[in-house]
């Protein structure tokens, strides 16, 4: 049965969908949006780049105009914890004493920064990127000609690098992998964006690592180890000067609540493919949730299109309704005046085929065992909406043939 009382813990992305998609589908009940933020639901991805780079104003970052909450019926509570849920009495107990009756209860808690745990970690000038506040809080700090780390070279270091760097400040990558994007990109696609930030004037310093963060009340040198990852032996480096430090080295799933709870927690909340928990009545979506996803398995992504797709998902089961058909996977990253754009997962492929364009523009193409698995496209619009179609559709084209640069990918 439909529930008549729906409670959302998360006021993100994933928790606005699961909104939007339960009102659109007919519900009719009470309906709390719970967001622990002091601002309504808003765009995470131009944090960081459009919104740090001064190119974005806060009022654009809002997913949705004030007026929609009440024209909806959608409680929404800012400022507003969930601490503690009691799944036998059906209530979530705020962080203010307050406690709420649910039916269905949708666990939305996204994730949060990964703490840096060095020596120095609490020095001021030490950062990260995940809220609108954190770059409220780092903004002042940008000025050109000043010298900043970033820790981490994944897609929030590398877009907090060019930003940085756009800003007119120096800027330096410590990454203690072997290559950037390590888990989230092709080696092919890796060395093209490592090429492009080096052509920028961004130090990449890979296979390292920080071994501490100096100064008197304030950052002021990055000390940091080289690591020999096949002998497993670290030498001291020089340090570098540090007027600022960003830290990206990735995230945790905010899955506390969910532990507290008792409900099954791996790498995320887990649930099956209708995002529905060990408890039947709690469902979990977004950057909380690892997800048995019906393609990859058990699968925690942090993505817009994650969040959209699980909160219609979730939607759909709360009111028994068919799970709404499924994207593959899809990214994007901005990066200097390179927009990258992905779909699919870049694990285990065997062949990857790149087709280069005038300027930075290229797309590779990943397949594993002739099977096109994933695209990832710089600059190239058009090769990434041709992949994310031919993967959609279990469609494969002949690697010679995408490898030849005069076959229009329309003759394929």
């Amino acid at each position: 049965m439909v529930p008549d009382s729906i409670v959302v813990a998360g006021a993100g992305q994933a928790g606005l969908q699961l909104c939007d998609s339960l009102r659109k589908g007919g519900f009719k009940g009470r309906l709390t949006l719970l967001g622990e933020e002091a601002w309504p639901p808003y765009q995470r991805p131009p944090l960081s780049k459009a919104y740090l780079l001064g190119a974005m104003a806060r009022d654009r970052l809002f997913l949705k105009p004030e007026s929609f909450y009440a024209d909806h019926g959608i409680d929404l509570r800012l400022k507003a914890r969930a601490v503690e849920i009691d799944r036998k009495a059906g209530r979530v107990r705020l962080e203010d004493g307050d406690s709420l009756a649910y039916e269905a209860l949708v666990l939305a808690t996204g994730a949060r920064a990964r703490p840096l745990d060095r020596p120095g970690a609490g020095l001021e000038g030490v950062h990260v990127i995940r809220g609108m506040a954190d770059i409220d809080r780092l903004a002042p700090e940008i000025r050109p000609g000043a010298k900043a780390v970033i820790l981490g070279g994944g897609y929030v270091g590398l877009e907090a690098a060019a930003a940085l760097r756009g800003r007119g400040m120096e800027a330096a990558v410590i990454h203690r992998s072997e290559r950037l994007l390590s888990r989230v990109a092709s080696v092919e696609t890796a060395a093209a964006l490592q090429a492009i930030h080096e052509a920028e004037g961004v130090h990449i310093r890979l296979r390292q690592t920080l071994h501490a963060l100096e100064g008197e009340g304030r950052v002021q040198r990055a000390a940091v180890e080289r690591v020999e990852v096949d002998h497993v032996r670290r030498i001291h480096e020089a340090e570098l000067e540090a007027d600022l430090v960003v830290a990206g080295i990735g995230a945790l799933p905010n899955q506390d609540l969910a532990r507290g709870a008792d409900l099954r927690t791996e790498n995320g909340i887990r649930t099956d493919a209708d995002c529905r928990t060990s408890d039947p009545a709690i469902y979990a979506i977004g950057d909380c949730a690892e997800r048995e996803d019906p393609r990859y398995g058990p699968l925690r992504l942090e993505s817009v299109q994650n969040a959209i797709d699980q909160g219609k998902i979730a939607a759909a089961a709360i009111l028994g309704q068919p799970r709404p058909t499924e994207q593959a996977p899809w990214f994007w990253s901005d990066q200097f005046d390179v927009k990258l754009q992905s779909a699919g997962l870049p694990y285990g492929y065997d062949q990857a085929v790149i087709r280069k364009g005038a300027g930075r523009s290229q797309a590779v193409w990943l397949f594993r065992e002739g099977v096109l698995i994933a695209v990832e496209a710089l600059n190239d619009a058009r090769a990434y909406m041709t992949g994310k179609r031919w993967i959609e559709q279990g469609r494969s084209p002949d690697p010679a043939d995408l490898a030849d640069p005069a076959r229009d990918l329309k003759t394929l």
